[in-house]
């Protein structure tokens, strides 16, 4: 499938070659797509600018799963047909079998060149066949190896990770490990497809990095500044809108329950906030086009006016990216408390080069800084985090409760005489709708919730043994959960 479609640049002040490329504020920290290889080396250019040597370590993390190669100087990716034009969730997927499906891949391209006359076939998003003239052929290994020549220092890191969950604990790791060494300064660049939630969420994790160094290397010093304030330049300080409601502030129950359990688990859950919000969109502060906090709250949204089919998936989707932001909560309390232990973990014969003589206290390089133990360590320490997560991620109220005096009037109704009653029925059912969908702005996305809700409702009172009827009619797919079908089939038999 060719990476590259119409549209795909969603954001001001495009970069050629490479969609949605952005920094985020306060960090030397940037997300984009999958770039051309003409867009890989107008990234850099623009990475490095005038200050920046282009000989320096310059990190590319790229969070995909599906392998790529470069037809034409564009990249095009492999992907099961199932997957053409959606979010690629392909399981399991580890560096190592990422790289040898990236070989196969340019294997299997070289031969149907081949053997179709120097063209390749191609799909875009939309399934839209393509035929492609092969005039040159690359691997992603291939492009980066090619790009060393002019960016020695680059150092191009896969960490292939799933779109809506969390990654793995390793995968934070990964990261983790390839960043210890670097300088607060070293830029940091992060790819998926398009530059979407991917992309963010290894951003998010680059920019949580860079607080640890920030932290560790400079609090001590910080301190010994006459007329600066330590305190007010602590993230967890943070402050959310207080009028944004509970789902976009990420208040979610079993975000409680990890915030009770973590040790300063609030401060962790203001400072994960901070960073998500500057990865996010221009109303929270960010630059980028995926907001994972507010994201879920959108979803939730949409769920309400979605049928059943529909809800079941993004139902999956939802408790997946709770399950995200809850670890990356948890990543933050280990990143704070990784802080804490390097600046007092220092060798005692280089105690006396990095301590401060006004306070005595250790300011450490940046690139000289080591993590105690790992994330995956940090969350066996704190067991039952896992399982915590596993079963809370779906405590949400799925659908709205009709109040008690509504749903009584309306029952009562039904059993008095439920088809003489059957049109005060309906204008009670959307007379209660309108109340309780108040919240919601008007247009499409509210006409439709009110008649999600009424078809529901209608098919929650009806009497026996009409409701038996009804009910079968809808297992045999006779009629579906739709309130005009219930009603011709209550009252004319059918659909």
């Amino acid at each position: 499938m060719a990476d590259g479609f119409d549209k795909i640049q969603k954001l001001p002040d495009p970069v050629p070659g490479c969609p949605n490329f952005r920094r985020v504020p306060g960090f030397k920290v940037y997300c984009c797509g999958q770039p051309t290889i003409a867009g890989f080396e107008n990234v850099l250019n623009k990475v490095c600018g005038d200050i920046y040597p282009k000989d320096g370590p310059i990190i590319w993390f790229n969070l995909r799963q599906e392998p790529n190669v470069y037809v034409n100087g564009d990249p095009i990716c492999a992907r099961p047909p199932n997957k053409i034009g959606e979010y690629a969730e392909l399981g399991a997927i580890t560096r190592d079998i990422q790289k040898a499906n990236e070989e196969e891949f340019l294997k299997v391209c070289e031969k149907r060149k081949t053997e179709n006359g120097g063209k390749l076939k191609a799909v875009d998003i939309n399934k839209k066949e393509l035929e492609i003239e092969v005039k040159e052929l690359k691997s992603l290994s291939q492009v980066i190896e090619g790009l060393k020549e002019k960016f020695p220092g680059l150092v191009h890191w896969r960490v292939p990770v799933c779109n809506s969950a969390a990654p793995l604990a390793a995968d934070f790791d990964n990261i983790c490990k390839t960043l210890v060494g670097t300088a607060i300064n070293t830029p940091v660049i992060v790819n998926d497809q398009v530059g979407l939630s991917r992309a963010t969420t290894g951003c998010v994790i680059a920019c949580l990095f860079k607080e640890f160094q920030i932290s560790a290397s400079f609090e001590g010093l910080v301190e010994t500044v006459p007329g600066v304030n330590a305190s007010l330049l602590k993230t967890d300080r943070y402050v959310m809108n207080p009028e944004k409601d509970t789902l976009n502030r990420g208040e979610f129950e079993v975000v409680k329950e990890l915030i009770s359990k973590l040790k300063d688990g609030a401060g962790a859950k203001n400072n994960a906030d901070k960073i998500i919000d500057l990865n996010g969109t221009p109303k929270t502060g960010g630059t980028g086009i995926k907001q994972l906090r507010e994201n879920i709250a959108e979803s939730k949204l949409s769920y309400e006016i979605m049928d059943d089919a529909a809800q079941a998936f993004l139902k999956t989707k939802i408790m997946d990216n709770i399950q995200k932001y809850f670890y990356l909560i948890a990543f933050t309390a280990y990143i704070r408390e990784s802080a804490a232990a390097a600046r007092e973990v220092v060798e005692a014969d280089q105690k006396a080069a990095v301590a401060l003589p006004a306070s005595g206290k250790c300011s450490i390089p940046a690139a000289q800084l080591k993590l105690g133990k790992s994330f995956v360590t940090f969350l066996s320490e704190n067991a039952g985090l896992d399982d915590l997560i596993d079963t809370g991620k779906g405590n949400l109220q799925w659908e709205r409760d009709i109040p008690p005096a509504a749903l009584a009037n309306l029952e009562g109704l039904a059993a008095k005489d439920f088809k003489g009653n059957l049109g005060k029925i309906i204008h009670d059912i959307y007379q209660t709708a309108h109340v309780m969908f108040s919240d919601m702005p008007q247009g499409d996305h509210k006409k439709r919730a009110k008649y999600r809700f009424a078809s529901k409702t209608l098919m929650r009172i009806l009497p026996q043994p009409l409701s038996k009827e009804i009910e079968a009619k809808i297992e045999q797919k006779a009629i579906t959960l739709d309130l005009y079908e219930i009603l011709g089939a209550c009252t004319w038999g059918q659909a």
